[in-house]
């Protein structure tokens, strides 16, 4: 029997590591002490006490073998180090204290690894995987990750790609004919750039009044999407970040794949990679094992559930671990891979590195599914995500050969801010000192200019129903006391406010109204952010 080299200390303090030079015999006292000694002993960065067949990814079956507990315990300890390649207690204390409000039974929290040169140096959990049956989070916990899943989906892009099966620069209508002519052609490219001015679906279903828990279907928002008679911009035209640009590229993938994203992802990345823990999860009824829940804070210094029903897949959806993220840190240095579909893989990472350009020529740090950056002066790759529940980081310095992984099941969480306080600590002496924040000059404040209210003659000419086709939704202006109000039909719905001549804002939602040439409105367009120029008729 083989055990991995690259061993590592996972599961927090009751972890145990295993000695690489562990061999034969000493593999049946490891697999056997996890049961006997109640420890969670870790080989091939796999949890034994759940899934003894993982061992044998790279060997073959074990024979029977049953020595007694005595023994086992023993072999086992022997199979410890005593101090080489453990992790620097001083470093271990400093990221505890970043963590430190969540490292109680009591809460939700963060598993956080730690990569350098491929070697997983740190991995810890802090907080709790389930509040209901109190599970603790460790490095084999599996979180969705919200759209720092979007790799994922451009990697099988690339990959079909390469497979000659699609062109980065094709019409996305040679794939999805529904979808509307715009009078330019938006591309595959445009997509993974979120370049292509096609209007976030996620926002969409909120204006449409859908609330979170609402079950829609894939075939419900491409056709949604294919309802949209005009994009935010024309494509090429500016960067605006939109989900739909990858949920799109999941059914892209699977027209042209013969297999939903997820099986095509499952056969060509995870499984090549050894990313047992990772899916794309496209079925909410699915029983994941190992999964953490996600959770929100409540008023009361409680927490509440928050999962989602949708199954779309693409801009978000991956299901993974601090574990099998190591495998894909990995692979991202690997540019000799002899593994298919990876033996092309110093041209894949080209590909997923190149950045994307606008017609102007200006260059963006967006590349496909990942983000170009520089963190105190070195240089960055990464991309979060956050969804319900759950917030998640992976930030790489591919100059260190250092990576970042920070999965939270906690919504309050900021990924992004505590992997960068744990690279901190241990790129200390390379980073660039923190700059202070620009003071501000007097007056260089900017403030939102004040208004008058509206007259009760001005809320007279708004009331009534508007319509929008694209939306499929009837929105609805009434008065009530001394304010007009928008109904919607979910958290939209309230008072709406005067910032302008004809121009009404409710929690980022702006209205512009149009008069006719008798001078009464006709109808308003809506700008919400990652939707803009929707526009809703009056109805008589």
């Amino acid at each position: 029997m083989h055990l991995d080299r690259n061993y590592s200390t996972l599961g927090g303090r009751s972890s145990r590591r295993v000695d690489p030079g562990c061999r034969g015999g000493y593999a049946y006292a490891v697999l056997a002490a996890t049961i006997a000694c109640g420890k969670h002993v870790m080989i091939n960065g796999e949890w034994e006490m759940r899934n003894v067949k993982r061992v044998v990814r790279t060997g073959t079956a074990l024979p029977p073998y049953r020595p007694t507990a005595l023994v086992v315990c023993a072999l086992a300890l022997i199979c410890i180090p005593s101090g080489a390649g453990a992790q620097n207690p001083e470093i271990s204390a400093r990221i505890d204290s970043i963590f430190a409000r969540y490292d109680n039974t009591r809460s939700p929290g963060c598993a956080v690894g730690v990569i350098q040169a491929g070697e997983l140096i740190f991995s810890r959990g802090y907080g709790m995987a389930d509040l209901e049956h109190g599970i603790p989070l460790s490095g084999a916990s599996v979180f969705r990750i919200g759209s720092t899943s979007k790799q994922f989906t451009a990697a099988a892009v690339v990959l079909l790609e390469q497979e000659g099966k699609l062109l980065l620069d094709d019409d996305i209508r040679q794939y999805l004919p529904e979808m509307p002519d715009y009078g330019q052609r938006v591309t595959v490219r445009h997509l993974l750039n979120h370049t292509s001015g096609v209007r976030d679906y996620l926002t969409l279903m909120y204006l449409s009044g859908l609330r979170d828990d609402d079950f829609v279907t894939d075939d419900d928002v491409v056709g949604m999407l294919a309802r949209q008679q005009e994009l935010n911009f024309m494509p090429g035209e500016d960067f605006l970040y939109s989900n739909s640009g990858y949920f799109l590229l999941s059914q892209i993938v699977k027209r042209v794949s013969g297999k939903s994203l997820r099986d095509y992802a499952d056969a060509a990345i995870f499984r090549p990679l050894g990313m047992g823990q990772s899916h794309f999860h496209d079925d909410h009824t699915e029983i994941v094992p190992n999964r953490a829940m996600g959770y929100a804070a409540t008023g009361d210094s409680g927490f509440r559930i928050s999962m989602t029903t949708l199954g779309m897949i693409g801009d978000g959806g991956v299901f993974t671990s601090v574990e099998d993220l190591l495998e894909w840190d990995r692979f991202f240095y690997d540019t000799s891979s002899a593994v298919p579909p990876f033996h092309r893989s110093a041209e894949f990472w080209r590909n997923m590195l190149t950045r994307g350009v606008l017609n102007s020529g200006e260059t963006l740090d967006y590349a496909l599914g990942l983000v170009h950056g520089n963190y105190r002066g070195l240089e960055t790759v990464s991309h979060g995500g956050a969804f319900v529940g759950f917030r998640a980081d992976m930030v790489r310095f591919p100059g260190e050969r250092f990576t970042v992984i920070c999965l939270c099941n906690l919504s309050q969480t900021n990924p992004s801010r505590l992997a960068r306080a744990v690279a901190d600590v241990y790129l200390e002496g390379r980073l660039a000192p923190h700059q202070a924040p620009t003071a501000q000059e007097p007056g260089d404040t900017e403030t939102a200019e004040t208004v008058e209210g509206l007259t009760r003659a001005e809320m007279d000419s708004y009331v009534g129903g508007y319509l929008s086709l694209e939306l499929d939704a009837l929105y609805r202006i009434d008065i009530e006391g001394d304010s007009l109000r928008l109904e919607v039909g979910n958290n939209l719905d309230g008072s709406l406010i005067k910032v302008d001549a004809d121009v009404l804002k409710r929690r980022g939602v702006e209205l512009r109204f149009q008069r006719g040439d008798a001078g009464g409105i006709v109808g308003f367009d809506l700008n919400a952010g990652r939707v803009r120029n929707l526009r809703f008729t009056r109805q008589p």
